[in-house]
């Protein structure tokens, strides 16, 4: 494939689709959404890089937001610790780097963060930085091309892709080559449905020739998944008022709120958790009536929750250490989980 850069890149100019970071080469707006494009679909990223924008326009305006605001404006687009990380490295580029914005791939990587894929592509196509980026559409495109036979989720496989990738950029287009690779495993080279046949690479692509396009990439077996069991309790007074607490122990969700809640190793009846000691300190002694149980499975990449949450009426609530009150119409306010925030919205 000696022509396979200019190739490919004719194919992004006709094939490209209309997204707003491809229109601008500010560094700010290009690290949030590649930020944002982390484990999110473009289709689901497209709305939050809009509305983020609208909040924070700039890294000074983050910078200057709290970390509720933050959450807030990111809540239900998960994995946290990227919002957070986003807000600790606009204060940083603030307060230390007189909010210059980092201006090349070493630099890029002391944003907190910023890994080696961000730092290229930010770099690559802010400042034409001759770095090659390597993400999951990468990965497939290229071993189905060359016919890569090394699982892509090890240390090699890895190391391979990469090599690869950086040695087929020419280095004269270096942000519309990586934008172009990307756009074509996305567009073209799909995980499923490959429509192979109006590929402009087929006569020399390795996975098509030899049928195994719906073998490459390979993968070693996952990690096991480990189920997590979580009880929450939505409690209302009297006053309507329930018991909300901040997440702070660096676990799933950092920072969002929750309602009081008991994790247990196995699935348990509801009648027994009501019994129990950490349950009972939610009382205050008085009558406690159930009045409705809702289930959920919830899927994260390493964890499977079984999630329950129990509305509760009570007469009054006990004062708890580093739990507020708060009126359940105010809840809107916060920012919970997705599980939570769904099923807040179902009952408001």
């Amino acid at each position: 494939m000696i022509n396979f850069s200019s190739d490919l890149i004719l194919w992004y100019k006709e094939n490209e689709r209309s997204l707003p970071w491809r229109l601008t080469k500010d560094p700010y707006r290009i690290w949030v959404s590649e930020i944002i494009l982390q484990q999110t679909r473009v289709d689901q990223g497209l709305m939050y890089y809009k509305r983020f924008l609208q909040h924070f326009p700039s890294v000074k305006h983050l910078a200057e937001a709290s970390e509720d605001e933050v959450l807030m404006c990111w809540q239900g687009l998960g994995y946290y610790s990227r919002a957070r990380n986003m807000h600790f490295s606009a204060k940083y580029i603030v307060n230390e780097l007189k909010g210059v914005f980092p201006e090349n791939y070493e630099s890029l990587l002391n944003l907190k963060g910023v890994g080696t894929y961000t730092a290229a592509a930010i770099s690559s196509i802010c400042y034409n930085e001759h770095r090659t980026v390597v993400d999951g559409n990468v990965f497939r495109v290229l071993t189905r091309l060359f016919g890569i036979e090394t699982p892509i989720n090890t240390g090699n496989g890895k190391k391979e892709i990469k090599e690869l990738a950086h040695s087929l950029n020419t280095g004269e287009q270096n942000g519309i080559f990586n934008q172009a690779l990307m756009e074509f495993g996305a567009l073209q080279c799909k995980p499923k449905q490959v429509d192979c046949l109006s590929c402009v690479f087929k006569d020399s692509c390795f996975a098509y020739i030899n049928n195994r396009v719906d073998i490459l990439p390979k993968k070693e077996k996952k990690n096991i998944v480990k189920n997590r069991y979580l009880n929450f309790f939505y409690i209302k007074d009297g006053n309507n008022d329930v018991l909300i607490k901040r997440r702070e122990k660096k676990d799933i969700w950092k920072g969002l709120f929750e309602f009081p809640m008991i994790e247990t190793n196995k699935h348990c009846e509801s009648s027994e958790l009501m019994l129990s000691q950490e349950f009972v300190q939610f009382l205050n002694g008085g009558e406690t009536v159930v009045k409705g149980i809702k289930e959920i499975t919830h899927l994260l990449t390493h964890r499977k929750l079984f999630i329950r949450i129990m509305e509760l009426k009570v007469d009054k609530h006990n004062n708890i250490d580093d739990y507020l009150q708060v009126n359940n119409k105010e809840l809107v306010n916060y920012a919970f989980p997705k599980p939570l925030q769904a099923y807040i919205e179902e009952i408001k």
